[in-house]
């Protein structure tokens, strides 16, 4: 574990947990589930397991400030920031080709900045023994062991186990599923073989560099470049090259088409992703109706399974009567009402707003 390190991507936008989630402020930066932000909680959950030093953040500009406030163990020198979101495969090569000069031998474990993981032994161990197997030269990949048949989630099936022996279960990847609709999301948790895509990854960065040059080489050309800069000239580097790169995310430029993937499928880790408002309901404890109630005050007559979100320090009585299966989020200058198997389409609605401009909104 002396050569593996952390890579924390950061600079999301948090677009379906609108209107809470703001450009300024957007959801990791909050405290969406107890008094710790998401950023804090994925920071913390590194406590133990890799020494600060060893943990990097990809983000941009306007965030960092903050994040440097909320987690001050991690180094100033070990934020990356990013000129402007170019999908995460950017920010893993980025990542990777900065973390490669300063440790050739590097193994890098890529984590979003915004999930929730109530077991922190089991994914430490889950970590560890991804780890070995991306020793191996794998590209791997956590796979999250379905609890419905959701489609907010990519799927990735498990092919057969890997030669050799490994402390926990690992196959190769068969195939990733992009996000099913309601029937086929019932078909692939039924043949029991499919797990989500967590978006969480383990590699070499040696390996993954090489993976970016056979498949991006535009990236991989705009990386050379920042490679082959002095440290203190790499920041003026990246500003210049990273602009005209194509957005792209990860997934479907590099681990759909690479051979030698991996999946270590992982149950039991209390996940969720925090994507949207009905996430809520799988890390929140509700009531005896299945109301969940945060911030502010919520009376709640013949009401069920019904989210209602209020800003801290609001003073507002929200009042619900006959409403089943609804969210309900109050910022103060927003107010959002929809139905919970509705909340994914929040992020139609930021679309909508920038399309016509209304920017105090977001």
């Amino acid at each position: 574990m002396e050569n593996t390190y952390a890579v924390i991507m950061a600079g999301g936008g948090g677009t379906r947990l609108w209107p809470l989630s703001r450009k300024n402020r957007p959801k990791q930066l909050l405290p969406l589930i107890g008094e710790q932000t998401l950023f804090q909680s994925t920071a913390a959950r590194l406590q133990g397991f890799l020494p600060p030093e060893r943990i990097l953040v990809v983000t941009v500009a306007e965030q960092a400030a903050e994040m440097r406030v909320q987690s001050p163990e991690i180094p100033p020198e070990n934020y990356i920031i990013e000129p402007a979101p170019r999908g995460t495969a950017s920010v893993v090569g980025l990542a990777a080709a900065i973390l490669h000069q300063r440790d050739p031998h590097a193994v890098m474990a890529v984590l979003p900045s915004d999930h929730y993981i109530r077991n922190r032994d089991l994914f430490h161990y889950l970590v560890k023994a991804a780890v070995d197997v991306a020793c191996n030269d794998y590209l791997v990949t956590l796979g999250i062991t379905p609890t419905f048949p959701s489609t907010a989630y990519g799927y990735i099936q498990q092919g057969a186990p890997l030669p050799g022996e490994y402390k926990y279960p690992a196959y190769a990847v068969a195939r990733f599923v992009e996000k099913p609709d309601e029937q086929t999301a019932q078909k692939l948790l039924r043949a029991g073989n499919y797990s989500w895509n967590s978006g969480m990854f383990i590699w070499k960065t040696e390996r993954i560099l090489t993976e970016i040059r056979r498949f991006m080489p535009e990236l991989s050309a705009a990386l050379d470049q920042i490679s082959a800069a002095a440290p203190a000239q790499q920041p003026a580097v990246i500003e210049s090259v990273w602009r005209d790169l194509k957005t792209e995310s990860i997934d479907y430029g590099i681990m759909e088409k690479a051979e030698q993937v991996a999946v270590l499928p992982a149950g039991g880790l209390g996940w969720s992703d925090v994507g949207s408002w009905d996430s809520l309901f799988e890390v929140l404890l509700p009531d005896m109706s299945g109301n969940i109630t945060t911030n502010g005050q919520h009376l709640a007559l013949e009401t069920h399974n019904t989210l209602v979100y209020s800003a801290p320090g609001s003073q507002r009585l929200v009042v619900t009567i006959g409403v089943d299966d609804m969210v309900v989020v109050d910022t103060g200058d927003v107010l959002l009402v929809c139905k919970s198997d509705q909340a994914q389409k929040v992020k139609n609605v930021v679309e909508h707003l920038r399309k016509h401009r209304q920017e105090r909104y977001l």
